[in-house]
C-alpha cells in the first residue's frame, strides 16, 4: 500500500488521508481555506505558471508536460526531500484542482516521490 496518495481537493477529506498537502500554485476556486483542511500548501512544487499554461490540461500534450514538469523538478531537490522524509513516517495526500484524474501534474510527483522511497 502506497504512503502516498493523489486526491482532488474537492473530495471530502477523510482520517485516512493522512498529512494534507495542496500541490497548486493557485489557490483552486470555490474552496474555503477552511474547508480544504490541508497540513500545508507547497506552491514551490507545482508546475511553473509558463508549463502550467502551456499545457492548459490538454491531454494530448501530456507526454511532453511530464517531462517537461520532470525537468522543472530537478531544481526542487529540497521540496521532493522534505515531502519524502514525512511520507517515511506517515502518509500523505497530494492534492490538486485540476479536473482530469488522469493527466495531471498530482501523478507525475507521485510516481516519483514513491520512486525516492523505495528504489
Amino acid at each position: 500500500m502506497s504512503k502516498i496518495k493523489v486526491k482532488r481537493i474537492y473530495e471530502t477529506p477523510s482520517d485516512r488521508d493522512g498529512y494534507r498537502i495542496l500541490i497548486d500554485r493557485l489557490w483552486p476556486r470555490g474552496v474555503s481555506k477552511s474547508k480544504a483542511e490541508i497540513d500545508s500548501w507547497n506552491k514551490e512544487i507545482a508546475p511553473s505558471e509558463h508549463l502550467r499554461k502551456w499545457f492548459g490540461h490538454d491531454p494530448k500534450k501530456f507526454v511532453a508536460f511530464e517531462k517537461r514538469y520532470r525537468e522543472e523538478l530537478e531544481n526542487k531537490q529540497e521540496e521532493l526531500n522534505t515531502i519524502c522524509k514525512r511520507a517515511k513516517t506517515q502518509h500523505i495526500t497530494l492534492l490538486y484542482a485540476a479536473k482530469d484524474i488522469k493527466h495531471n501534474h498530482a501523478l507525475v510527483l507521485k510516481y516519483i516521490l514513491e520512486s525516492r522511497l523505495y528504489f
